[in-house]
């Protein structure tokens, strides 16, 4: 299984709406809601500013904007922490003697020692973050992730990928892997349901889903 990481195991959807307000006070913009956020969502992520502005931004607005948010975006993130019962979840699955692992497009550099923190990194096989520029796809870092899974025996084929966003589902079907949408997250349920994939409303139920498609692949 590899799942996603901002909102997903980490519920940081408080500290992203006040980063983004924050920043697009600095620019003129007007805030906006969590519900206006979740509608609107889209990655990468200037898709999200063209629909806010009516355009999309230029490279010299989107790196203003990007770096605004960021900066403001870690200064609300300590407050963060892990999805409810994300813990238990993890050590179930690890215990059940499944592989899992993450992909986040959070930087690298960052989200390694923030899994560490959190004394969740000897569940996964890998925790990898965007090792470039922000506001591209999850596609071909999906690739990549499994491709270096491929030591431990995991195959995409028999993989399934747990995230909150479009961005997941379409990065699993571009990597030939199962995917399963969660709604805590950065999208609403009517955005996620765009990808034909499962929906659920919590972790626990993307857990029992990825359970009996693991089932399924493994017999198939």
């Amino acid at each position: 299984m590899v799942w996603d990481w901002n909102g997903t195991l980490f519920h940081d959807l408080d500290a992203t709406i006040r980063a983004t307000n924050a920043a697009f006070a600095e620019v003129g913009l007007e805030p906006i809601t969590l519900e206006q956020y979740r509608t609107l969502y889209r990655v990468p992520v200037p898709r999200f500013y063209e629909r806010l502005m009516g355009r999309m931004p230029t490279q010299r607005e989107w790196e203003v904007m990007d770096g605004l948010f960021h900066h403001h975006y870690k200064a609300h993130l300590t407050a963060c922490d892990l999805t409810e019962g994300v813990r238990e979840l993890l050590h179930g699955w690890h215990a059940a003697g499944r592989s899992q692992s993450i992909l986040s497009m959070h930087g690298h550099d960052e989200l390694v020692p923030l899994v560490r923190d959190f004394g969740i990194e000897p569940h996964f096989l890998r925790v990898d973050g965007r090792d470039g520029p922000s506001g591209g796809t999850k596609a071909e870092h999906m690739v990549r992730h499994l491709a270096a899974l491929d030591v431990h025996g995991v195959r995409p084929g028999a993989t399934v990928v747990i995230g909150d966003a479009l961005d997941d589902a379409l990065a699993a079907r571009d990597a030939g892997a199962r995917a399963v949408l969660y709604t805590g997250g950065s999208h609403s349920r009517a955005s996620l349901e765009e990808a034909g994939v499962p929906v659920v409303d919590t972790l626990t139920e993307a857990v029992s889903l990825a359970e009996r498609l693991a089932v399924d692949l493994a017999d198939s």
